[in-house]
């Protein structure tokens, strides 16, 4: 995925979230320690950071802007327990549910979880949902954004507590695979993976790339049905995609008869890729938040035929109706359309251009 969002979007809802420090409803914690959760860099939040403040994050291009700017992430193994914990709670319910839980059990006692949604985005969800699991809140409207908050202490439901903090587990979606909630077509198979799955060539060999490989099905498609590849890395730009990932992988080498290897990377691949591969498959992303942005898809073009030896080949799907072909075209000496079907394209692209 790329850095670029919905800048108007984003920003708003930072803005939203830091009113009630403006209006004097809530103050910043004396020892200046905060935790903030889905963490996103902008302008109002650098300007309200302060030593002590840690930013979570598992979306590669937003973390590297929060670094980019100063800002400090906070590591994997921290439990820290911080007297305000903010959080930019996701649209899917079952995601921002475990974040909820899990901003609670970061949360001081006597401390303040503050939370901040777009009205179109399940704010009115996401504030009852934190009501329901910390007690009583206090809230405001602001730039078309909900913003509540709640002191957890006696009134936390722990059984809900327990059940909330559950969804963020991985766990088996309707297809069989393991995925976790909000990742991209976590509780399915998505089409377009499916129709690029059922289309590439069997005769893949040597090492592959998965680029934008969510919870890994292309990957387990890959090592099902092309005896010949050794090793295939996977890139994604989620963090939280990777474990349910790993299990798929592992799955499907224990399926398969010729022994092969598998790297997982938490990386951004409009970034480049350091790597070099015999064949590349990709569904990419072509969207963040309501936005359509083709450019991803061009991104993921470039990078990928960056990264194939002279012979490589791309496998790549797509929405019918985006303009990759001239990219292709741009970059390849051969390109050629394998199968439209049901709103997407499938198609080819070999001999990488100098």
């Amino acid at each position: 995925m790329s850095a670029v969002f919905s800048v108007a979007a984003d920003d708003a809802v930072l803005e939203a979230l830091f009113v009630p420090f403006e209006t004097g409803a809530l103050a910043l914690p004396a020892d200046g320690r905060v935790l903030f959760m889905r963490a996103r860099d902008g302008f109002r939040l650098r300007e309200m950071a302060r030593p002590g403040w840690a930013c979570a994050q598992s979306f590669k291009p937003f973390a590297d802007a929060l670094q980019r700017s100063g800002l400090s992430l906070a590591g994997d193994d921290d439990a820290s327990r911080y007297p305000l914990v903010l959080v930019l709670p996701p649209r899917q319910r079952d995601e921002a549910r475990a974040l909820f839980a899990q901003a609670v059990r970061r949360t001081a006692p006597r401390g303040v979880v503050l939370a901040a949604m777009p009205n179109a985005e399940g704010a009115k969800s996401g504030e009852s949902d934190l009501a329901r699991l910390a007690g009583p809140l206090q809230q405001l409207s602001k730039h078309k954004c909900r913003v509540f908050w709640a002191t957890p202490g006696e009134a936390v439901d722990n059984e809900l507590l327990d059940a909330w903090s559950a969804l963020d587990e991985p766990r088996r979606n309707a297809a069989g695979y393991m995925s976790r909630a909000g990742l991209f077509a976590w509780d399915r198979v998505d089409a377009a993976s499916a129709l690029l799955a059922a289309h590439l060539s069997v005769d893949l060999g040597g090492r592959v790339a998965d680029l934008g490989a969510g919870y890994g099905y292309l990957s387990a498609q890959v090592l099902a049905r092309c005896p010949a590849v050794t090793s295939i890395d996977l890139y994604e730009a989620e963090a939280r995609a990777l474990e349910p990932a790993r299990i798929n992988l592992e799955e499907a080498l224990r399926a398969r008869a010729q022994p092969a290897a598998f790297a997982l990377n938490w990386h951004d691949v409009t970034q480049g890729l350091s790597q070099r591969y015999d064949a590349i498959v990709s569904n990419p992303p072509f969207h963040q938040g309501r936005a359509d942005l083709p450019e991803l898809g061009r991104a993921f073009i470039a990078n990928a035929a960056h990264a194939l030896l002279p012979h490589g080949r791309l496998w790549l799907v797509a929405n019918r109706h985006l303009p990759y072909e001239a990219t292709l075209a741009s970059r390849f000496n051969e390109v050629r359309t394998v199968v439209t079907q049901d709103g997407f394209k499938v198609i080819e692209s070999r001999g990488v251009r100098a």
